[in-house]
């Protein structure tokens, strides 16, 4: 996965013992989902003042919103990710009894059986989607400025009670200390096209254990968007539902927005397969796809219908080891990441 994204070199962070005394006699290397570039940058320092999980936009909405034209989104570069520290023991990440959150289905057009043709195929390990279904709606391109550039990620529109809830990665609403700006949700992207409109973000929250540490096992982020037009963003796009405390080793699809080579960021692309627990530096779940740069924040599904293009959202792809080729590893949804979407969906 050793690449070059937009022009810009790739630096090939090293997984260390702590953020604050990084090794470069590690096993091997990671890699962002959001990005294939895995660069060493500082971490906020241990013991100053407490970390805010949450950022409110300090632009007007419509700003953010005229700000990405097509041009800005074709050229948003993957987004870099500071290296997960090597544990000897991973965090538990904190469970209790599973919870699960039906999805709210959009009212989808009647399209004709030749003009959707359903992949039907577990295991893939990455390929453009070409079911339909809710999933093509729900599922977007994030946009943000980070450190002076435009970068991109995904995201997903889930069920809430506030109609304008998205779950995407930690790293893809915060970062190296600092929370994105100009942060917008594009759901359905394709082509530099945004069909139902570009949602910017009033809010942007993550985990209390990224926004402190960026620990990896806590890579889960969430925004809750403005109305637009009007109209709040589940009314528009509908909402997939929510998992948590669901276990390992299950069968579950990927979606996401790559945009390095192979990819370019243009469609919707998936993964599908049964998943591992990863047996390395974190707890996070493992699958086989080959997903790229900005496909980071995109959903992972448990019990996912082809036929709807509806599931239960468990996780979101977050990194890759660069020594482990075609796999891509996401965060357990456990009492903290149910704990994020109670709060963003009730902001």
């Amino acid at each position: 996965m050793r690449r070059t994204v937009r022009g810009i070199p790739a630096v090939h962070g090293i997984a260390a013992p702590h953020p604050a005394h990084r090794s470069r006699a590690a096993l091997g290397a990671l890699t962002a989902a959001g990005t294939l570039l895995a660069l060493l940058l500082p971490t906020g320092s241990a013991g100053a003042a407490t970390p805010q999980h949450s950022h409110r936009s300090p632009a007007p909405q419509t700003t953010s919103g005229a700000f990405w034209t097509a041009d800005r989104m074709r050229a948003a570069a993957p987004l870099d990710l500071a290296t997960p520290a090597k544990k000897a023991t991973p965090a538990a990440v904190p469970r209790s009894a599973p919870l699960k959150v039906a999805p709210t289905l959009p009212r989808l057009p009647k399209v004709p059986a030749a003009a959707s043709l359903l992949p039907q195929t577990l295991p893939q390990a990455g390929g453009p989607w070409t079911g339909g279904g809710a999933v093509t709606k729900t599922t977007g391109r994030v946009f943000f400025t980070y450190q002076g550039r435009t970068a991109s990620c995904s995201g997903d529109a889930v069920t809430s009670s506030n109609k304008s809830t998205v779950i995407t990665a930690g790293h893809c609403v915060k970062l190296g200390g600092a929370w994105h700006t100009n942060w917008v949700f594009v759901p359905g992207y394709h082509d530099g096209e945004a069909p139902y409109g570009k949602w910017p973000a009033a809010k942007t929250l993550s985990t209390p254990q990224w926004t402190a540490s960026e620990d990896i096992n806590y890579d889960v982020g969430a925004a809750v968007v403005a109305p637009l037009d009007g109209k709040k963003l589940t009314d528009v796009v509908g909402g997939q539902g929510l998992s948590f405390n669901s276990g390992y080793s299950k069968a579950m699809y990927a979606f996401g927005f790559p945009a390095a080579a192979p990819y370019d960021g243009s469609k919707l692309i998936y993964c599908s397969g049964t998943t591992i627990k990863d047996p390395l530096f974190s707890t996070d779940h493992g699958l086989a796809c080959n997903m790229t740069g900005g496909s980071s924040g995109g959903p992972w599904f448990t019990t996912f219908d082809e036929k709807t293009g509806t599931g239960l959202q468990s996780s979101v792809n977050s990194f890759g080891y660069q020594f482990w080729p075609n796999t891509m590893f996401g965060p357990y949804f456990g009492d903290d990441a149910k704990n994020l979407y109670t709060t963003a969906q009730s902001s």
